[in-house]
């Protein structure tokens, strides 16, 4: 009998509330990166109304002006209209940023410290981290997540040109996907949701979405005339972004990595230097499964880091395929561990990590991205894979 089942995943645009926290804790490392490679930071961001209030631990030799980043930043949300409570020029900036933990530092620093089992660089903190590919999409991605951000790039870039005055930052994109056997067969119902000035009609926002997002962001063959189109679907969605509802780092990691197809750590990304393998790890996990995927040793893939805090080597690697694998599971392990090293230092090297790339990586997505700077969407450990598993 044939498997049938729907699957759902949701992306949020630029200008959600909690994107716009992500935005502001990245573009803060970013700039601290681009002065001191081996700066710390862990930056969190809260936005309610016209505040932003940024919080965290950063030790770094970097000097800038942090309101000037905070501002550059909204503003390339697009927080500039007139009728925003939330504007780039406008909001009140709360900085409660201190210095590193000395207890934290010691255990990531590559040096001996009383009591440090090692004097290589340790992992920032325990913790679990999963890396998740599939062959659903040119990506490599499950087809709910990547067509929710589909849409989401697709109205932000039609927001930013201009095609649309009435369009807002604030939005939300959801797409519903009917498996037959484990393959996605259609979609069966897609909703948008945008933040709008009040002058204009939900017809014509309708019809807008309908032609120049959806038309635009999703397969074709994948649409079908019973598939469900809700647009706006409350009617009005004039209040939105910081003014209609507050925002924090790292509450959208779903968004961030999988659409919930795939496991993901409890630690979020946005605001944390590679040094916290929340973050270091948690796209080493997305490289390993990808370039497994890529080589053909399965259909879909997840795996599981597990770190200690202070120690270099991870505590555990589980590769879990799901019955798609064409070689034991256990090849597939050993295959892992000997062409990819997995310790904290050599995971920062081997994806270049040490640079100013993380605000590319906000929105829409951590994973699935085509772009040079994202050094963990390669896929070129394919060969070595395959001669490792022989």
């Amino acid at each position: 009998m044939a498997q049938s089942y729907i699957f759902s995943s949701e992306s949020v645009g630029e200008g959600h509330p909690d994107k716009v926290s992500d935005t502001i804790s990245d573009a803060v490392l970013d700039a601290c990166l681009a002065q001191d490679k081996h700066s710390r930071v862990a930056c969190e961001t809260f936005v309610k109304s016209n505040v932003v209030c940024v919080g965290g631990e950063i030790t770094t030799k970097a000097k800038f002006d942090y309101e000037q980043v905070i501002r550059k930043a909204i503003r390339g949300i697009g927080y500039v209209n007139d009728d925003d409570v939330f504007h780039a020029d406008k909001v009140f900036i709360n900085n409660y940023l201190t210095a590193q933990s000395p207890d934290i530092a010691q255990g990531v620093d590559a040096r001996k410290a009383s009591g440090k089992a090692t004097a290589e660089q340790g992992a920032g903190d325990q913790g679990l981290m999963f890396g998740y590919a599939c062959d659903e999409t040119s990506e490599l991605m499950p087809a709910p997540i990547m067509y929710s951000h589909r849409l989401g790039r697709q109205l932000t870039k039609l927001r930013k040109a201009g095609k649309a005055q009435w369009l807002r930052p604030d939005a939300k994109t959801q797409v519903s996907v009917r498996y037959e056997n484990n393959r996605p067969v259609k979609v069966t119902s897609v909703v948008v949701s945008t933040q709008h000035s009040a002058d204009v009609s939900n017809k014509v926002i309708r019809d807008f979405i309908t032609r120049e997002v959806i038309e635009k962001s999703i397969p074709k063959k994948m649409l079908a005339r019973d598939t469900q189109i809700l647009i706006n679907p409350t009617g009005r969605f004039v209040v939105g972004g910081p003014e209609g509802d507050s925002g924090l780092t790292g509450r959208k990691i779903i968004v961030d990595t999988y659409g919930g197809m795939g496991r993901h750590g409890g630690g979020a990304f946005s605001g944390k230097d590679p040094s916290k393998v929340d973050r270091s790890a948690a796209y080493m996990g997305r490289y390993v499964a990808k370039n497994i995927v890529a080589a053909g040793l399965a259909a879909r893939c997840e795996i599981q880091f597990a770190y200690a805090i202070g120690y270099p080597k991870p505590v555990s690697v589980h590769v879990d395929t799901f019955g798609t694998n064409t070689v034991a599971e256990g090849k597939i392990i050993r295959a892992v561990n000997k062409v990819f090293q997995l310790k904290p230092a050599d995971i920062v090297k081997q994806l270049k990590l040490l640079r100013p790339i993380y605000s590319i990586t906000t929105n829409y997505g951590h994973f699935g991205k085509n772009n040079k700077e994202v050094t963990w969407e390669k896929t070129d450990k394919v060969a070595a894979l395959q001669r490792a598993v022989k």
